[in-house]
């Protein structure tokens, strides 16, 4: 195979493995045309019936509790790879306890009773509950791909992908297990996300490790296009079958289609897998070293595969070392970088940008249609971000976009406050997502692979969960915020993002004073830095 074949061939299967970025974006950003939808169809009806609201009620406390308990034993094995056995299981205890305390104070000691907050915090939950699944996926990502290998990992969350679109759009229909509609769409959206959760982690590493090292920077930068071009898809998606009835059949059956869409990409995701190859290191690590060599004589050429097998060989002889042989500052850096890109707004932005039009006065349409330029927007700058990222460093473009979303957040809740919304407003949130994406967006994903050494590469999990712990956080929270009554009297709607705007400002002293520059060091310069 000459150069050019080799090149096709990377080439191709690189875009296989992106479609798994694409159903990643795609998946995240389909509730977005649904959020009337679902509360219209999920939660209001609540209201009018006392026993239907009291059961769902019942139900919702045994789904958060559920979810509790599972991420915190996922959060559990974190702390004992951190600290060991005695110190992890001590941390985990505390956890667990204070989980039970905020769990029973704030839920379980409350009568089953429909009150302004808890039709809100069902909402949100509802909305945002895919990323239950999403921190489950990112948490046994690793595990999935060391043991199942990464082409099957990626094809077990195409099916995921397929399982949930289907179950989301009829989950009256297939409740397979009798609970209540609500609580069976919960149960698809969480399945979904753990596709997206195993996606996020196996799509960059399958292409990392299939790609040759020269041209492995850029092609795995692919992955973080595909995401946003996904959402922009979606954006499409939405505003087309929006455009086939009026609200009313938006309300009863528009949001069905949009979930049911993700069926295509998903299946054709599917099938392509069928046609692309494991990744050479995997099967090195299962001993089918004739077979990795196959593959690598595909894509670097017979001359360079038996050194490049040898390599991979080497690597896969290193032990593993403790996650704290560095200290605790990287991974103190590694999460906080993950926590800020979420805490600073994204996905109130992504998942919800049409409510905010349509609170700034906007029909439907116009609202689905105004989320189309946001997604266009997200994708042009972060282009942008990876044409620059190498030139101005990843601190300067840090910095400037914590500044310009701090901003872009304060006048935006500055238009809801004094009731000005409308062209003010959309530039401002177009300012936001501009910073965003030229910055805390896929800026973010470069560093983590760049801070963590060589030799505790798997302590990115951590990061990884706890960015969409945080991702959680901030979409269940900001109905609660934004759809309070005495909040919106007083606020009329800003408080939410001037808080998201302080967070702008905090990780931008966060960048400034703690995170060191990456741009122009090598990975083992990066680790003789946290020797120091």
């Amino acid at each position: 195979m000459g150069n050019q074949g080799k090149s096709s061939f990377i080439l191709a299967i690189t875009l296989v493995a992106t479609l798994g970025g694409l159903l990643f974006g795609y998946d995240t950003a389909v509730i977005s045309g649904a959020t009337k939808a679902l509360k219209e169809f999920f939660v209001l009806p609540l209201y009018a019936d006392a026993a239907l609201a009291s059961t769902v009620i019942i139900q919702y406390k045994v789904i958060i509790t559920f979810c509790f308990v599972l991420i915190a034993s996922l959060l559990g094995n974190f702390f004992i790879r951190l600290f060991g056995k005695k110190k992890g299981a001590v941390y985990t205890l505390m956890l667990f306890v204070a989980g039970v305390v905020v769990l029973y104070t704030q839920s379980w000691s409350q009568p089953n009773e429909l009150t302004e907050n808890i039709a809100n915090s069902i909402n949100g939950f509802t909305i945002s509950s895919a990323l239950i699944g999403c921190i489950i996926g990112g948490s046994i990502g690793g595990f999935i791909s060391n043991r199942i290998g990464r082409k099957r990992g990626l094809i077990l969350a195409a099916l995921l992908f397929t399982f949930s679109a289907v179950g989301s759009a009829i989950p009256d229909i297939l409740n397979l297990m009798g609970a209540g509609v609500i609580s069976s769409f919960i149960f698809y959206r969480v399945i979904g996300g753990i596709g997206v959760g195993i996606a996020s982690m196996l799509s960059p590493m399958y292409i990392a490790e299939i790609a040759p090292a020269n041209i492995r920077g850029k092609l795995v930068s692919f992955n973080q296009f595909a995401i946003i071009f996904g959402m922009l898809v979606v954006y499409f998606v939405n505003y087309a079958i929006a455009r086939q009835g009026d609200d009313q059949w938006i309300m009863e059956t528009g949001w069905r289609w949009m979930f049911a869409s993700e069926t295509i990409p998903a299946i054709v995701f599917f099938t392509l897998l069928f046609f692309v190859p494991e990744t050479p290191r995997y099967l090195v690590r299962k001993n089918k070293t004739d077979a990795a060599k196959s593959v690598l004589n595909k894509l670097v050429g017979s001359e360079k595969a038996k050194l490049v097998l040898s390599e991979i060989k080497e690597t896969m002889s290193e032990k593993s070392v403790s996650w704290l042989s560095y200290g605790g500052l990287v991974i103190f850096i590694g999460v906080m970088l993950s926590v800020f890109q979420q805490f600073v707004g994204i996905n109130v932005v992504l998942y919800y940008a049409p409510e905010i039009f349509r609170n700034m006065g906007s029909n439907t349409d116009a609202s689905l249609l105004q989320t189309i330029i946001v997604g266009a927007i997200n994708l042009t700058f972060t282009v942008v971000a990876i044409l620059t990222v190498d030139k101005l460093g990843r601190k300067p473009l840090m910095i400037i976009g914590s500044l310009g979303m701090a901003v872009a957040m304060g006048c935006l809740g500055f238009t809801f406050f004094w009731g000005n919304q409308g062209f003010a407003a959309l530039i401002f949130m177009l300012v936001y997502v501009a910073a965003f994406a030229v910055s805390w967006g896929p800026v973010t994903w470069v560093m983590l692979s760049e801070i963590f050494p060589n030799s505790i590469r798997a302590a990115m999990s951590i990061a990884v969960a706890a960015q969409w712990i945080a991702n959680l956080i901030v979409s269940w929270t900001f109905p609660i915020m934004n759809d309070n009554s005495w909040l919106t009297n007083l606020f009329h709607h800003g408080f939410s993002y001037w808080i998201y705007g302080i967070m702008g400002i905090v990780s931008a002293l966060f960048m400034w004073k703690i995170v060191p520059e990456t741009k122009g060091k090598t990975l083992e310069e990066m680790q003789k830095l946290w020797k120091k």
